[in-house]
């Protein structure tokens, strides 16, 4: 469908000097009204004057400086120090849904190792038939595959389960990110080995740690071993980061971050689960009764306005506003994004920018027109499975306030009449 421009067709000068803005829709008038030509359009800029960089100015490509604010972030009283610790993906900073490696957040337990690629090694061992050992140069040879995943860290949003605590939707929800990644299946380098000697594979299981000095060994059911594990070489179409990985990384999509082994150099067919310390003492969530609950790995529906946010404020004053934001769930495909602007009352279906992805990030828009009025901003995701994203108060009926891991509550920012925004709790 074409749309058409109805009423004479404006002249240049009418649009330098700003006399067709009314026939050009609010946004333009907006942006278009001027008492006088402009001089960023009419008169020769710097940048038009002289050479640029030529191509080789910077051999590997990097964001220009005006984008140098959209980084990484840690808080600093949060851990006692940044060997093991963790920082934040600048989410309110971002659009679409690919997360670019260098804004991906970090999580170490003892801090990010060098291991080049000629001293890399993966063993798969245990219940198998033949212990086989891969090098790097190995693993390329077997049939790879793409896929597009979010990984978030268990601890997201954590903070916030007894109350509004950090002030940003990169600091509340930016444990998370969302990558391409290229790599083998497990299931073909477990079936290389040789499945046979382990007998009943119903009650099996993997145990996967890294090659760093904290291990991180993690125990996965053999079910979801063979279905979508990936062990992964490359996100966004290139070498995974230090940070990330690198060499060899574990990819288990839609579960926490903490299983998506780092460094990963060992895989072991086990009859039951090791019951690790990040298994038990940690990543595990504490009832209000006391009482642990684990094996819960899957990261479920969850949502988050991104603009407006408190890092991102309404700068435009009142009239055409597009809040964003993204959704995921660790069950399937969203497929579905509400948004409310009274805290909860009322609900607007928004758009999704495509068809969700099955545990991958969905990006959603709602084009509105903002009054200067307050606003309490949500967000509410539903997935393919008919699960609903539910308030702090429904989560914390069931699970009490001792909780820290898993937070999937619905989050609201409170958006002032200069467009400021803050981080309140309407549970």
């Amino acid at each position: 469908m074409t749309t058409s421009f109805k009423g004479p067709k404006p002249s240049r000068r009418q649009f330098l000097t700003g006399a067709a803005a009314a026939g050009a829709g609010a946004v333009a008038a907006k942006a278009g009204h001027a008492a006088s030509p402009n001089p960023l359009i009419t008169d020769v800029q710097p940048w038009a004057s002289g050479w640029g960089d030529p191509v080789d100015a910077t051999p590997y490509g990097m964001p220009i400086k005006f984008e140098d604010h959209v980084i990484r972030r840690n808080v600093e009283w949060l851990t006692a120090d940044t060997i093991s610790s963790i920082n934040f993906t600048p989410i309110h900073a971002l659009d679409g849904t690919i997360t670019p490696q260098g804004c991906a957040f970090e999580r170490h337990h003892s801090g990010a190792i060098e291991l080049a690629k000629p001293d890399y090694r993966l063993m798969i061992n245990g219940l198998v038939d033949t212990p086989l050992v891969f090098s790097y140069e190995d693993l390329e040879r077997f049939p790879r595959e793409n896929h597009v995943y979010f990984c978030e860290c268990a601890a997201n949003t954590g903070m916030e389960w007894a109350g509004a605590q950090l002030n940003g939707a990169q600091y509340t929800h930016g444990m998370i990110h969302n990558m391409e990644y290229t790599g083998v299946p497990l299931r073909t380098l477990l079936q290389e080995a040789g499945l046979d000697a382990a007998g009943d594979l119903s009650d099996k299981w993997v145990f996967v740690e890294g090659a760093d000095a904290s291990s991180n060994g993690r125990s996965i059911p053999m079910d979801k071993a063979l279905d979508d594990v990936l062990v992964a070489f490359k996100a966004n179409g290139e070498a995974l980061r230090k940070e990330h990985g690198y060499p060899v990384r574990l990819v288990v999509p839609g579960w926490e971050g903490n299983m998506w082994v780092k460094w990963l150099r060992r895989v072991e067919v086990m009859d039951g689960p090791v019951e690790s310390r990040e298994e038990t003492s940690k990543y595990t969530d504490v009832l209000e009764d006391g009482t642990a609950r684990k094996w819960t790995w899957v990261m479920d529906a969850k949502s988050v306005i991104t603009s407006p946010s408190p890092q991102m404020p309404i700068t435009h004053g009142a009239g055409p506003l597009v809040i964003t934001g993204m959704a995921w769930s660790g069950h399937g495909r969203i497929t579905r994004v509400d948004v409310s602007k009274d805290g909860g009352k009322t609900w607007e279906t928004a758009r999704l920018a495509k068809q969700g992805d099955p545990k991958a990030l969905t990006r959603f828009y709602l084009d509105t027109n903002w009054d200067g009025e307050e606003m309490l901003l949500q967000s509410r995701a539903m997935d393919e499975t008919g699960y609903v994203q539910p308030t702090k108060a429904q989560l914390r009926e069931v699970r009490g306030l001792n909780s820290i891991y898993h937070n999937n509550c619905i989050q609201t920012w409170h958006v002032k009449p200069n467009g400021e925004a803050e981080n309140v709790e309407v549970s």
